[in-house]
């Protein structure tokens, strides 16, 4: 498998220097490692720039409705545990619109990689406030500066019970490749929130900004990403220092496993031909 595997001939919509090329490029990265064909893998995504890179990438692809990524994601695995299933979404697609279903699919542990363009702004709705924005940041919408408290994505997974968290930076594709396909590699939810600057919206979380402050946790040996305690406080890490890499991995059973569907061939395998479902329809006339 090559690059050219996975090269989609629709037009990128993005903005020029848009943080969303580089997670674009890392994803490819990881596909191509991965080794799996593009009839193998399964891109879901919600509405959102963010949702617009499954239609880049030439695998199978659903968009989903705002902040509903999940759950299709969630569906998809069910019927067809041997895809991959990577979803791609924004800090408002997922931590906004799509935030009960960020903590109950955390919760149910299916095996998904969940990649959000995390660029603390809504630039598809060209600018205001999202989630995760800093607090006093003025936007077009918070003429005043923004009065409420970012959420911390990556401190509710691990709340939550998450076992793999991870933060990436788009301007690091290797990293983020390797963070990507670790996660693809974990048996369960993985999330993977990406910094990702918006040029056109966001003049605060500049690459300039972001560049000199991240750091690498994982190159640091003493670091254990096993360790809960250890990976609340480097999540909480944030200003004059941003971690990235894996904050936090634990193996915990999955919802294949735990269900028991796991031990069952795919649903999408199963024989329909001798279904009849006109008795069942029969109820709702």
């Amino acid at each position: 498998m090559d690059i050219a595997d996975f090269k989609s001939d629709d037009e990128i919509a993005w903005c020029p220097g848009c943080g969303d090329y580089g997670i674009l490029t890392a994803v490819k990265q990881t596909l191509v490692k991965l080794g799996r064909p593009p009839k193998d893998i399964l891109l879901v995504s919600g509405i959102g720039q963010a949702a617009k890179l499954p239609h880049y990438v030439r695998t199978n692809c659903f968009n989903g409705l705002h902040g509903r990524a999940l759950p299709a994601a969630a569906g998809a695995k069910i019927a067809n545990r041997e895809l991959t299933v990577l979803v791609t979404t924004g800090d408002g697609d997922c931590y906004g619109e799509g935030g009960n279903h960020f903590i109950h699919n955390i919760r149910r542990n299916l095996d998904m990689t969940v990649v959000v363009h995390d660029n603390q702004i809504y630039g598809l709705t060209k600018g205001q406030a999202s989630p995760t924005t800093d607090a006093g940041m003025v936007t077009k919408v918070q003429t005043e500066g923004v009065i409420l408290e970012p959420i911390r994505p990556l401190e509710i997974a691990i709340a939550l019970g998450a076992g793999f968290v991870a933060r990436g930076y788009s301007a690091d594709g290797d990293h983020l490749s390797w963070l990507i396909l670790e996660g693809i590699r974990h048996k369960g939810f993985a999330l993977i929130d990406v910094l990702q600057p918006c040029v056109s919206f966001n003049k605060k979380n500049t690459y300039e900004w972001y560049s000199k402050r991240v750091y690498k946790v994982n190159d640091d040996s003493s670091y254990n990403p096993n360790d809960r305690n250890a990976a609340f406080s480097k999540a909480a890490e944030w200003g004059d220092r941003i971690p990235i890499g894996i904050i936090y991995r634990a193996e915990r059973e999955s919802y294949e496993d735990k269900s028991g569907i796991g031990a069952r061939p795919p649903l999408v395998g199963e024989n329909i031909d001798d279904i009849d479902v006109r008795e069942i329809l029969k109820e709702f006339v």
